[in-house]
C-alpha cells in the first residue's frame, strides 16, 4: 500500500493560527511534557500521581462529568467508593498525559515493558487479505496502545483533530510517522476502502454522537446515544471484527490483548450487533475501570423524557 496522507476535513469555521498567542500555554505545556518524557517511566508514574491528585482536588477538570458518569454505570457502588475510583481516574489521565507524549517522541527502545496477546488474531488477519477492524474503546493509554502494536504490525487508525491546532498538528505528525494510514473520521469510503485493500484498522465507536448510525442503546445498563455503524462497516468491507482491549498493570507492564474475530458478525441485525459491541466494552472495562475515558459525556443524548444528567 502507498504512504497516502491523511486526508484533512475542511470546516466552515475559521481557525486560529496555532502561532497565535492564545495557543502560547499549549505550547510551554507541551515543551515541559517533551522534557518529562524522556524521565524512567518510575518518575512519571510518580509525577502523574500527584499530578493527577492535584487536578481533582484543585482543578477538577470535568470532575463533575466523571463522578456522574461513574454513578450512572455502577450504581451499586457507594459514594465514597466512587470517589476513590474517581481519582484513580485522574490518576490515570494524569499518566495518560506522559504516555501520550511517550507515543508521539520516545525512541523505540525506551517505550515501556509490554506484552501482546492474541497477536495471530491480527496477523492471520492480515494474511488473509480481508483486513480487520480492530474493536476497541478509548482509554487513557490508547495512544502508546496504538504506538506499541504499531511497532510490531503495520496499522492504519480513524482519527479526529482535536480543536487545539497546536496538539491538532503534533498528531498528525504523529500518525504519519507511526501509522501505516490515518483515515478522517468522517471519511467512510476512505475507511471502507482501506479495509478491502487487506489493511487493519483502529477503530473505537464507543464515544456517542448523533449521526444517521446511532440509536439510543444501553451503555452500563443506562440509555445513551450509540454508534451502530461497526456492523454496517463490516458488512460493506467483507472484514474481520477482531476485539482488543489494552491495559497497564501496576508494575509499569502494558498488556495489549486481541481476542479471534467475533463470529456471525454482522448478524443482519445492527442493533443486536451495537448491543454486542457494548457488552465486549463494557465486561473489558469492568475489569480496570479507572483506565476508562470518562470525562468524555458519554450519557449526554439520552433519548425523549430524560433530563441532562450533566447540567
Amino acid at each position: 500500500m502507498t504512504g497516502t496522507q491523511p486526508r484533512q476535513v475542511k470546516s466552515t469555521r475559521r481557525k486560529r493560527s496555532a502561532r497565535h498567542p492564545i495557543y502560547w500555554p499549549t505550547w510551554f505545556g507541551l515543551g515541559v511534557f517533551y522534557v518529562l518524557t524522556f524521565l524512567p517511566w518510575s518518575a512519571k508514574r510518580a509525577i502523574s500521581a500527584a499530578l493527577g491528585q492535584f487536578i481533582y482536588y484543585v482543578i477538577p477538570i470535568r470532575r463533575r462529568v466523571v463522578l456522574t458518569n461513574l454513578r450512572l454505570a455502577f450504581p451499586r457502588k457507594t459514594d465514597p467508593e466512587l470517589r476513590r475510583l474517581a481519582r484513580a481516574h485522574y490518576r490515570s489521565l494524569a499518566l495518560g498525559l506522559f504516555e501520550t507524549c511517550a507515543a508521539w517522541w520516545e525512541p523505540s527502545d525506551k517505550l515501556p515493558p509490554y506484552r501482546i496477546i492474541g497477536r495471530e488474531h491480527l496477523e492471520e488477519a492480515l494474511a488473509s487479505g480481508e483486513g480487520a477492524l480492530v474493536l476497541t474503546a478509548h482509554v487513557t493509554l490508547l495512544e502508546l496502545g496504538a504506538r506499541i502494536v504499531n511497532e510490531q504490525l503495520p496499522f492504519c487508525a480513524l482519527y479526529r483533530d482535536p480543536n487545539n491546532p497546536v496538539v491538532a498538528d503534533i498528531m498528525r505528525r504523529s500518525r504519519e510517522n507511526h501509522l501505516r494510514l490515518a483515515i478522517p473520521f468522517e471519511d467512510l469510503r476512505g475507511l471502507v476502502r482501506t479495509l478491502k485493500q487487506g489493511n487493519i484498522v483502529w477503530y473505537a465507536p464507543d464515544q456517542g454522537k448523533r449521526t444517521k448510525m446511532s440509536e439510543i442503546l444501553p451503555f452500563f445498563g443506562e440509555p445513551a446515544i450509540t454508534n451502530v455503524a461497526t456492523s454496517r462497516i463490516a458488512k460493506m468491507s467483507g472484514c474481520r471484527v477482531v476485539p482488543y482491549f489494552a491495559h497497564r498493570e501496576p508494575d509499569g507492564c502494558y498488556i495489549l490483548e486481541a481476542l479471534p474475530p467475533m463470529d456471525n458478525f454482522p448478524s443482519g441485525d445492527h442493533t443486536a450487533d451495537a448491543v454486542r459491541v457494548t457488552k465486549f466494552i463494557e465486561e473489558r472495562v469492568q475489569q480496570h475501570p479507572e483506565q476508562y475515558f470518562w470525562v468524555h459525556k458519554r450519557y449526554k443524548q439520552r433519548g425523549d423524557g430524560y433530563p441532562d444528567v450533566y447540567q
